[in-house]
């Protein structure tokens, strides 16, 4: 016989809630919501690293098969619709009062929310860069922290240990995908820079027409010259980004690779009605909107804590909401998608192609 109870494991699922003890009448329902609260995160964070893995490891395959593009688009709008239910359920952790949390706060010292083995997995998978973690407070690095309090291996170390050894992250394998888009012609380094110097063109034409349009509406002259230094500074950031000089340090093949990426991000944006670049462009889009709801997430999270216990120092000794608000500022991995925002042009002063039919479906005879 096939229970419901049995499938869901319920009884085991409800007898999780006891706290360190591992009693729940020792409990008070506050700290039992504060639990429970915390249990379901990890369980949307399982179903998160599941989907973002199945997008990695498609991602891993070269070629990319086309028809593939639609299940990594379905994983991605998983990803977006698990943050965007995470985000509502600080509403029933602010149902604590600043003196309920208090009454249990200090037994959870010197344990801490940063010790989720589950989320550094998430942002180790994405791709966070470990040049941009605020260190939490005693610890020396995010792994550290992971310890258990006497300084000895824990399973929630193993486990992110473990995640950093399994592979490229998703980044990786998507910027190299995109690395290898074919841009009007073959995906070859030339083509890709013959790209970007008729956009920068396109873009140089458009930001002259706005100038025009800016003097014949300004007020004053100081308006004219703020205005149109601004926009020359825009056509100077689209040079210098097309052509990867805003990075310092890269070799000459990193800095190809730089151009080539963000040329194929441009073109994918730029054309993005053409039947056979429908499919990467939404790619894109949902990449974007699962770092937005990550980073709404963070903000959310860091509000709550707020309004709960404004801005004491956090129980694993990191400076609390301050903490968690960098956070939300510096943990950005997917860079150079937001920065094509800036440049893009509309339609009419997109480059023309030369090879346009080759990005539409091919109907045999």
């Amino acid at each position: 016989m096939r229970n419901y109870w049995d499938y869901i494991k319920v009884e085991e699922l409800l007898s999780l809630q006891g706290g360190f003890d591992n009693d729940e009448s020792k409990l008070s329902n506050d700290e039992v919501v504060f639990i429970v609260v915390h249990q379901v995160y990890e369980l949307w964070f399982k179903l998160i690293l599941r989907e973002l893995e199945t997008a990695r490891d498609l991602f891993r395959q070269n070629p990319v098969p086309d028809m593939k593009l639609a299940n990594a688009a379905t994983s991605l709008r998983r990803v977006v619709a698990l943050f965007e239910q995470a985000v509502p359920h600080f509403r029933v952790m602010e149902t604590l009062t600043t003196r309920d949390y208090l009454d249990f706060r200090d037994r959870l010292i010197p344990a801490s929310g940063f010790q989720s083995a589950q989320m550094r997995e998430i942002e180790i998978l994405l791709g966070l860069d470990d040049n941009l973690r605020i260190p939490l407070g005693r610890e020396g690095s995010y792994m550290a922290a992971l310890r258990s309090s006497d300084g000895s291996a824990s399973p929630a170390l193993a486990r992110v240990e473990h995640r950093r050894e399994s592979g490229p992250s998703f980044k990786t394998v998507l910027y190299d995908w995109l690395s290898r888009t074919p841009i009007d012609g073959p995906a070859t380094q030339e083509s890709a820079e013959r790209f970007a110097r008729a956009f920068i063109a396109g873009h140089e034409k458009e930001i002259e027409n706005r100038i025009r349009l800016a003097k014949q509406n300004a007020l004053t002259p100081d308006d004219i010259a703020r205005l149109e230094q601004r926009y020359r500074a825009e056509i100077k950031f689209a040079e210098r980004f097309l052509q990867a000089e805003d990075e310092e340090g890269l070799d000459d093949e990193a800095r190809a690779f730089r151009r080539r990426l963000r040329a194929a991000i441009v073109f994918l944006e730029s054309y993005r009605e053409l039947p056979r670049l429908a499919w990467p462009r939404e790619v894109i889009d949902l990449v974007i909107a699962v770092e937005q709801q990550m980073i709404i997430w963070r903000q959310r999270h860091a509000r709550m804590v707020e309004r709960v216990i404004g801005r004491r120092t956090g129980t694993g000794g990191s400076a609390g909401v301050d903490y968690l608000d960098q956070t939300a500022l510096r943990y950005r991995i997917f860079n150079d998608l937001w920065a094509v925002r800036t440049i893009l042009l509309r339609k009419p002063s997109v480059p023309l192609l030369s090879h346009e039919d080759e990005y539409r479906f091919r109907v045999e005879d």
